[in-house]
């Protein structure tokens, strides 16, 4: 698994993209927080990472839990965008041990996908991607960044695509929410369309030590449309983790 690391403090940091994401659905501010050992991970089959992607949530949490343990990494906070935010929940859930804290980003508790997404991935992969697309980001964001956007779901390719969006679509810890037992860090878009808002809203309300941040204006990809604003969020709470 392809992996960057920033080491800018000792508080070690994982983050997990979404579907048919990389690393670089990460912004530069969070990639190198100050005051923390930051890991960016490419998911299996992803960006620079080799192997096959997976279609269940299950499996990309024990690739991500054998990639922390071969790291010698033995407790992180784990951040996850999306299908990241999945990942990160079974973490703390199936690997408990490995999960001091968590950040949740435009993410469910249940991430459903509607029938047409995932049979035209594979019968219109194009035609599907410019559907997501244009559900992925408010109508604010940067054409070039839509664009660059477009270009990695068209890089990641069909079969891989696939995976992750019947990964989502299996995902339901709806019942089990009560069990995490770490800080968590709820962050949403106001005007995202694929995870809206209530979904950020569920999360706060039944994750026992759950904080809620709502980034007016931004959509499904928030920590890049509103970078600076989901850092200060992040790196505030990280803070209150670790004071001084």
């Amino acid at each position: 698994m392809f992996y960057t690391v920033s080491r800018r403090g000792t508080l070690p940091v994982v983050l997990i993209h979404g579907a048919g994401g990389s690393r670089l659905h990460w912004p530069g501010s969070l990639r190198r927080l100050v005051n923390a050992t930051v890991y960016t991970l490419d998911l299996p089959g992803h960006g620079r990472s080799g192997g096959q992607g997976c279609d269940t949530i299950e499996g990309y949490a024990a690739a991500v839990a054998d990639f922390l343990q071969a790291a010698g990494i033995k407790r992180a906070v784990i951040a996850g965008h999306s299908m990241g935010g999945a990942i990160a929940m079974c973490l703390a859930l199936d690997f408990a041990d490995l999960a001091g804290g968590l950040v949740l980003v435009a993410t469910g508790a249940r991430l459903r996908v509607a029938p047409a997404i995932l049979e035209g991935i594979r019968s219109n992969f194009e035609q599907s991607v410019e559907l997501i697309t244009g559900y992925a980001w408010s109508e604010r964001a940067p054409a070039r960044m839509v664009a660059r956007g477009r270009e990695g779901l068209l890089d990641t390719g069909p079969e891989v695509l696939a995976g992750d969006f019947t990964a989502c679509d299996r995902f339901d810890v709806m019942g089990r929410l009560g069990e995490i037992r770490v800080p968590t860090l709820v962050v949403a878009g106001s005007d995202d369309r694929l995870t809206p808002p209530r979904y950020a809203l569920f999360l706060a309300g039944h994750i026992p030590d759950a904080s809620l941040v709502v980034i007016e204006g931004a959509g499904h990809m928030v920590m890049l449309e509103r970078s600076d604003e989901v850092t200060k969020a992040v790196r505030e709470f990280l803070e209150l983790m670790a004071p001084g």
